[in-house]
């Protein structure tokens, strides 16, 4: 084969590599990826303290439920243009507009604990053995500052510490997140 040829050949296969769409680096980690580019599922909260939960992705579907939490952790499980499906903490899905929803970390402490007299510790630093700060019940509304994959560091109000990844919903477990 000719020299010329052989580059006409490889002029063409790089302009056909240069074409295709740039991959996101989630779908490059073997990660499902929505329309928007981003992972799926992942976690996000509610930007507004009311916030309409759809049957179907569109305003033309009814509301099956109203959010009055702001900050509330949700679990976004697929896309349809600008429409999320999510998922809360106690297993409820439905459809919320895009807008709607903060891509600021937030976590519940223990929602699956119905006894009011479970509680979390929260501590200085990130070990069992560390002073403890405060003591969270159930479902309290935490912000999430960083996760090591065992132990997230969070604040509510004006007290922060750090927890046991597995005790919060809104991180999912080995995830790390940084400051």
């Amino acid at each position: 084969m000719s020299s010329r040829v052989t580059r006409l050949i490889l002029a063409a296969l790089v302009a056909a590599v240069l074409a295709l769409p740039a991959v996101p680096a989630a779908a490059q980690d073997g990660m499902r990826t929505g329309p928007s580019g981003l992972p799926l599922p992942r976690f996000v909260s509610l930007k507004s303290d009311r916030i309409n939960l759809r049957g179907g992705p569109g305003q033309d579907y009814q509301v099956e439920w109203i959010y009055n939490r702001e900050g509330l952790p949700v679990e976004i499980v697929a896309e349809y243009d600008n429409w999320r499906r999510i998922r809360d903490s106690e297993g409820d899905e439905g459809w919320v507009f895009h807008s709607l929803l903060s891509g600021r970390r937030t976590a519940l402490i223990t929602p699956w604990i119905r006894d009011k007299e479970t509680r979390a510790e929260l501590h200085r630093s990130a070990s069992n053995t560390a002073k403890p700060t405060a003591i969270l019940e159930p479902n309290v509304l935490v912000d999430v500052r960083e996760c090591d994959g065992s132990w997230c560091r969070v604040r509510v109000q004006d007290v922060e510490g750090w927890i046991e990844q597995e005790r919060l919903w809104g991180v999912y477990p080995g995830e790390t997140i940084r400051p």
